[in-house]
């Protein structure tokens, strides 16, 4: 039958691709355990090393930023406010920097939420949902773990969020 030699040839392109994968996320766990700066950002709970690599990168140096909230601009996490006299208002995130670490930060701070259940996080988010929308409470979480990383990073310390007993 000449579908088996065809089917053959595919299983083994998808086997040479496997074993491809397999070697790049060795190099990437690799390479994110061997800089202080993304062992210090796996301590969180929800991040695994590509996020913690990616999110380093797109951060770069952290000291050129002056504080968290520079940061939380950066990325894109901030409302966007709309002044006019006497009103104020703040509309929806300004998406001005990466996307990529906008997705990753949301990804782990649902991981952070509901599959590894840090009490810190937990916390806030349910306290937000119960309030507003669960993709608000998410989103606001994400940023809230975004500035966590900005000082641990910018301290050198690792993750230890108030009012929780280790």
């Amino acid at each position: 039958m000449p579908w088996e030699s065809v089917l053959e040839s595919y299983l083994e392109v998808i086997e040479t691709l496997t074993d491809e994968i397999q070697n790049l996320e060795e190099t990437i766990e690799e390479r994110a355990g061997s800089l202080e700066e993304t062992q210090l950002l796996m301590t969180i709970p929800g991040v695994s090393y590509y996020t913690a690599l990616t999110i380093y990168a797109e951060l770069g140096e952290i000291g050129r930023f002056d504080g968290d909230k520079e940061v939380v601009s950066y990325v894109g996490l901030n409302p966007v406010i709309r002044e006019s006299g006497d009103s104020r208002i703040e509309g929806e995130l300004s998406k001005r920097g990466s996307g990529r670490a906008r997705w990753l930060l949301v990804q782990a701070a649902h991981t952070a939420v509901h599959t590894c259940n840090d009490e810190y996080l937990s916390r806030f988010y349910e306290r937000l949902a119960s309030r507003k929308n669960s993709q608000k409470a998410i989103v606001a979480t994400a940023r809230k773990m975004l500035v966590s990383m900005y000082h641990m990073l910018d301290r050198g310390e690792v993750y230890d969020p108030p009012g929780v007993s280790a």
